[in-house]
């Protein structure tokens, strides 16, 4: 996969201070995600079911939001407000991980969080679709996604030199965490213009009108469907810091497997999405189903530092081919006055999905293994490819969007 210097300097520049801003609040978030784990099973005695729990209910709870702030974004046509809003309660969620001393104080940190998440994720998706033409969007879309994932493997990287500067003393990363997540909400107001749109639509008395779900039409609810059996497949990445656990892997260590996975998720993201302008996405989507697969292989059959490398290695290429095509495919068939909607009731049924994923995980991993959690995703993931024909075909110049 190549992507060419055209191609990125023909990608708007509102997408690209989009992507840094992803960046900086990645970096920030990874600082502490990379370390909370291990934070929460030795320092504060959770449980990996209470983990799994943890993280699906965050994810769960920033797919919820999406659908309100999306549509809001619809209604007063103020995309960028929302997004820097989302942002900023993110920041603001930082301090509460350096002052909490029980599991219950960490959930309502990454509450917050993942609150903030849901605030911007379904507008600045819709304001990435507005601003980019249709022949660039898997381009725009994967763009972004490589930058957030650069954030997302720097972030682990900091916090394992932190740990051997600071002595492995946690709070005070996740207090320096915070200085990230500052920078990318001054970026997001002063970097980032929003172009002129029509007037807002009147207000609904609902988030979302029974007859705005008709008019999404019967393509998005296909590559909706298509997109929520495939969260089912993919649980939380923070059962791969607890896989490098058990791998003998120390706290201090715990985040390398982070790094390598979205060392190879942010060097790819941004190629695949260009080349999913040139091809039908399924394509690339079921290459990502296949790597997910050996991925879950590897990570529930294997042993040693050598499997588990490679186990997330393959998770890393299993993100990039899939994720920033699965917005760009929402992109392509979503009405251009309900983008925002679309957005938001897709990460609704993805961020449940992925809640019931991590929830059996936690629970498989508790009462089998960590064997029994991977090859349980690995039995979900066949039963997607199988399913993939239902999959609209996508191609950029018969977008529906506009």
């Amino acid at each position: 996969m190549k992507l060419s210097l055209q191609t990125l300097k023909t990608v708007p520049s509102g997408v690209w201070a989009l992507g840094f801003v992803s960046l900086l609040m990645d970096l920030s978030s990874e600082m502490i995600h990379g370390l909370l784990p291990v934070f929460l099973t030795t320092a504060l005695g959770a449980s990996l079911a209470t983990v799994g729990l943890i993280e699906g209910i965050a994810e769960a709870t920033a797919a919820i939001t999406k659908v309100f702030s999306g549509w809001l974004s619809d209604r007063i046509g103020q995309r960028k407000l929302l997004t820097g809003i989302g942002y900023g309660l993110a920041a603001a969620s930082k301090p509460l991980f350096v002052i909490a001393h029980s599991v219950g104080l960490v959930m309502v940190a990454r509450f917050a969080d993942r609150v903030g998440k849901g605030i911007r994720g379904a507008p600045r998706d819709a304001l990435i679709a507005d601003i980019t033409e249709p022949g660039l969007r898997g381009a725009a879309f994967g763009l972004r996604q490589s930058l957030d994932t650069v954030g997302a493997f720097l972030g682990p990287a900091v916090a394992i030199a932190l740990m051997v500067v600071l002595h492995n003393d946690t709070r005070i990363i996740f207090a320096l965490a915070a200085v990230p997540a500052i920078a990318a909400v001054l970026l997001i107001f002063f970097g980032v213009r929003e172009p002129a749109r029509p007037a807002p639509r009147p207000a609904a008395r609902s988030p979302i009108a029974w007859g705005e779900l008709g008019s999404l039409g019967g393509a998005f609810w296909r590559a909706m469907a298509l997109a929520t059996v495939f969260s089912l497949a993919r649980f939380s990445d923070a059962f791969l810091v607890l896989r490098g656990q058990t791998d003998g892997l120390s706290p201090a260590l715990a985040p390398l497997v982070m790094i390598v996975m979205n060392i190879v998720y942010a060097g790819l993201a941004a190629p695949a999405g260009a080349l999913s302008d040139q091809l039908d996405r399924r394509v690339l989507l079921a290459l990502g189903l296949v790597a997910l697969i050996a991925a879950d292989l590897v990570l529930g059959l294997g042993a040693g530092p050598g499997a588990l490398l490679a186990g997330v290695a393959l998770w890393g290429l299993h993100m990039a081919l899939t994720q920033g095509l699965f917005s760009a495919m929402i992109a392509d068939v979503a009405p251009k006055a309900l983008r925002g909607t679309a957005f938001g009731i897709y990460n609704l049924a993805g961020g449940v999905a992925l809640l019931l994923a991590s929830l059996g995980a936690g629970l498989l991993w508790t009462a089998r293994g960590p064997a029994a959690a991977f090859l349980g995703g690995a039995v979900v993931c066949v039963l997607v490819l199988a399913g993939l024909g239902l999959a609209p075909r996508s191609a950029p110049g018969r977008a529906s969007g506009g």
